[in-house]
């Protein structure tokens, strides 16, 4: 009688039920996926067995990298390494989320000090990095406030196995530059540079409404009758460039504009070698940073090009050889976009490997050119292939 009397109970009051245990496998790795964010995933990983179990099979990862550490503070030893692998598949991404306390390691100037360098600091420059995603109390990057434990990106995404788009961004862009100055950079790798294309100008100027300096940043003079409505950018319509463009320093400053993201782009490649070594199902892989300055991209064909083909690399600065290079630029002393931007000085420059057949250069300049950078610029670099071309070359380096 005893257990009839208890059924009415059960009936009232049943046992709870955990409504995750009712969602398929493919339901939680598409949520997943959608998170993306490895921090937020290492989060995850904890909350049960089951998505322990699912978290490594994500396809679609975010690494944001929280700061550049130069490579002896970085460099594991052997005995470390072994720990970290006895320790369970997820033990770097647990400590990710819960790390202890230990002594920071010494950060790259240009990315936890207070200035970062001019960009013929960056050039002089011979130190190398490597990239760190640290966890601890402190999420704003002050880590002289506390201790933080670092972790390189090629030891976390090591828990994933099926990554096949990967989106790893730096806290911000390499190149030091003055404000006001616009410089962008977009970049095609296979085990070389593939093509690059640059955007800058000497001051953005974002209401067409205000008063526009009688000499612009380069030195030259600028016309005045160019400053107000639709004549902005109609000073020049051949697009020559004026003679005071050589003398007053404007093409050494688009050339160090140039080399200076060569050598980032270059550089950002010879880090992520160890990354695609290992990711063999990678479909996509980009290297940007917080400001937006510059986008490394490689595609399937191109990954599986570095893996089968030796990279020229320099071991010295730590970086990728880049190949001598065919280069040609266009330029408007004033450019004025649809949605009232104003570029002054606006300089696009568009590279590729000497060695590339002039075919393929043809085919795929359009779409490549068009395609490089959002919105706004996506329009200027559309405007300016349409002026006057400069042809220029490059020997290796």
């Amino acid at each position: 009688m005893s257990s009839v009397r208890s059924d009415p109970i059960h009936i009232i009051n049943p046992e709870p039920i955990d409504h995750f245990d009712r969602l398929p496998d493919s339901l939680l790795l598409l949520i997943f996926n959608k998170i993306g964010d490895v921090k937020a995933l290492g989060r995850c990983c904890v909350v049960s067995r089951r998505f322990h179990s699912l978290v490594p099979q994500v396809e679609n990862v975010v690494v944001r990298v929280d700061c550049v550490i130069s490579d002896d503070d970085c460099s594991p030893s052997s005995s470390s390494s072994d720990k970290s692998r006895a320790a369970g598949p997820f033990s770097n991404l647990l400590r990710l989320v819960f790390g202890g306390i230990v002594k920071p390691l010494q950060a790259l100037g240009q990315f936890l000090g207070p200035k970062r360098p001019t960009l013929n600091e960056t050039l002089n420059n011979p130190s190398s990095s490597s990239l760190s995603v640290g966890s601890g109390g402190n999420d704003d990057g002050e880590m002289d406030q506390g201790g933080v434990t670092h972790h390189s990106p090629t030891q976390v995404l090591r828990n994933f196995d099926e990554i096949r788009f990967l989106r790893i961004e730096l806290p911000s862009g390499e190149l030091g530059i003055d404000d006001g100055v616009l410089l962008k950079w977009r970049a095609d790798f296979g085990s070389t540079l593939d093509n690059c294309v640059i955007l800058g100008a000497a001051s953005v100027i974002n209401n067409v409404h205000l008063q526009v300096s009688e000499y612009g940043s380069d030195g030259f003079c600028i016309n005045n009758n160019t400053t107000s409505g639709s004549n902005v950018g109609n000073g020049d319509d051949n697009g020559s460039i004026p003679e005071s463009f050589y003398i007053n320093g404007g093409l050494k400053l688009r050339v160090v504009w140039t080399i200076s993201s060569l050598i980032a782009a270059s550089a950002r490649h010879y880090l992520l070698q160890p990354i695609i070594a290992e990711h063999k199902t990678l479909d996509s892989l980009v290297l940007t940073d917080a400001d937006g300055q510059g986008v490394l991209c490689m595609k399937r064909d191109q990954l599986e090009e570095l893996r089968v083909k030796p990279l020229s690399a320099s071991s010295a600065s730590k970086r990728t050889l880049v190949p001598a290079l065919n280069m040609r630029l266009w330029y408007a002393s004033h450019l004025e976009l649809p949605d009232g931007v104003i570029l002054k000085g606006a300089t696009l420059v568009a590279i590729r490997p000497s060695e590339q057949s002039a075919s393929k250069k043809e085919v795929s300049d359009a779409s490549w050119l068009s395609t490089a950078f959002e919105e706004p610029y996506g329009t200027a670099a559309k405007m300016l292939v349409k002026r006057r071309t400069y042809c220029l070359e490059m020997n290796s380096f």
